[in-house]
């Protein structure tokens, strides 16, 4: 009988933080921010050091009096792992390392490492591993020099031979092509699914924001779902998908990968599939936190964020989350205000709530409400014993609110999305609901033209 003998928990790191900075721009936002990242990673942050760098230089980033202030530090502390709040060149990561006599990090790879420690759906991983490759690449560096480094050459296998960093990237290489093959299945079927949504006109609504505004929890409350909703840097990386019903009819929802500064260009880019949620939305709930006090700063961040997948131009609606942590301040709602009037005003509507407490959601459903309830049309439908095939048809699209039977037929009560109505009236005995088509829409009280 074989034991089950569980696997050693994943050792904490000892890290010290190192924060480059411009003269005169120390920010300690960002170190506070890249401690978080850090801990999020598993590590333990031990010491933190400031470095100030009027220009980095091509070696070490940093000057050399400053390395050895930071292997000073390192040794003090016991620090056995150096975080770069910086993108560092490989060069750069390669010579701090061999100076420092300890493990370099820089921001990129930290991001990375949690990313792998968060994906959870096979798309995630796969998305992750190619970031990954993509960041090592650039890093693989001659082990080994002279005749043993060479492959090729000994009896029976002769030919030019080739060393073991050419065989390492070439197998990389191959490697990434596998993935981006596989990832391309899997936006293709994502692609389907989205076009499935659009076929049956459900608006669909994505939740983006920088990372620990409380999306996935407001996402969980929206729709009853259970995302993983912890207090961390990137919960959630795997684009989920949910139905949500409001008196404007069902909405497709979305929950999406948080955002930060400076998101490294290696994970827009693998993370195209996730981020595309957001593309493609009818609109999105950009989600803050309340109690932040660079909020502003990082609604900037994040329309920065937006702009680069090239969802700018997608109508938003600014949802401040968490007023609970804020003394005096209660759900509200602020409709967008007319720049003629006021140009230094945001021009997207505020609703302040609390995702915890439940305070304001309902002002949060009354927008979404009146944002798509021009697109209904409602009314009683009468179908006689032979028209079975529409009713099921009718109750596959989800636009029956309530049904009574007797031996004459069924007596629908309908409430659907414009365009589905349109495209029903030309299906086998949709001719029966041109009556509905010919009562106006219901009108919204909220004018998106003002967005």
């Amino acid at each position: 009988m074989t034991a089950n003998i569980p696997a050693p928990a994943r050792k904490a790191e000892n890290a010290l933080l190192v924060q480059p900075h411009a003269p005169g721009r120390q920010d300690s936002d960002l170190l506070d921010e890249f401690s978080e990242l850090a801990k999020s990673a598993g590590a333990t942050v031990v010491g933190t050091i400031n470095a100030r760098v009027e220009r980095p230089t091509a070696a070490l980033y940093i000057g050399t009096g400053k390395v050895e202030e930071v292997k000073a530090a390192c040794d003090a502390v016991g620090a056995d792992l150096v975080l770069f709040n910086q993108t560092l060149s490989p060069v750069q990561e390669r010579n701090l390392s061999k100076a420092l006599e300890r493990r370099v990090v820089d921001r990129t790879g930290l991001i990375l490492d949690i990313f792998a420690q968060r994906a959870v759906s096979h798309e995630g991983k796969l998305q992750v591993e190619l970031a990954q490759l993509k960041h090592l690449a650039a890093r693989l560096v001659r082990a080994h020099s002279g005749l043993d480094s060479q492959r090729g050459g000994s009896i029976g296998l002769r030919g030019p031979g080739e060393t073991r960093l050419e065989t390492d990237r070439r197998l990389i290489q191959k490697r990434r092509l596998q993935l981006e093959q596989r990832l391309d299945k899997v936006e293709v079927q994502r692609t389907q699914m989205r076009r499935s949504r659009v076929r049956n006109a459900i608006p669909r609504v994505a939740l983006v924001g920088y990372t620990n505004a409380g999306k996935s929890t407001l996402f969980n409350t929206l729709t009853g779902s259970d995302v993983l909703a912890v207090d961390k840097l990137f919960a959630t990386l795997d684009p989920t998908v949910r139905r949500m019903n409001s008196a404007a009819g069902p909405i497709a929802l979305s929950d999406t990968v948080g955002f930060v500064r400076d998101l490294p260009h290696e994970l827009v880019a693998a993370f195209r599939s996730t981020l595309s949620e957001a593309r493609d939305a009818d609109l999105l709930l950009h989600i803050v936190d309340a109690a932040d006090e660079s909020r502003d700063e990082r609604i900037g961040q994040v329309d920065a964020v937006l702009a680069d997948i090239g969802a700018s131009d997608i109508p938003q609606v600014l949802v401040f989350n968490k007023i609970d942590r804020l003394d005096g301040t209660e759900a509200h709602r602020d409709p967008p205000v007319d720049p003629s009037t006021d140009a230094g005003a945001y021009r997207r509507e505020r609703i302040w709530l609390s995702a915890v407490s439940g305070a304001g959601l309902d002002l949060l459903r009354a927008s979404l409400a009146q944002r798509f309830s021009d697109r209904l049309v409602s009314g009683e439908l009468v179908l006689g014993p032979d028209q079975g095939r529409l009713r099921a048809r009718l109750h596959s699209l989800g636009v029956v609110r309530g049904e009574t039977s007797d031996e004459h037929g069924w007596r629908l009560q309908l409430e659907m999305p414009l365009a589905t109505a349109e495209r029903a009236v030309n299906e086998p005995g949709g001719h029966l609901l041109q009556a509905l088509l010919l009562v106006a829409p219901v009108a919204p009280t909220y004018n998106p033209d003002t967005q």
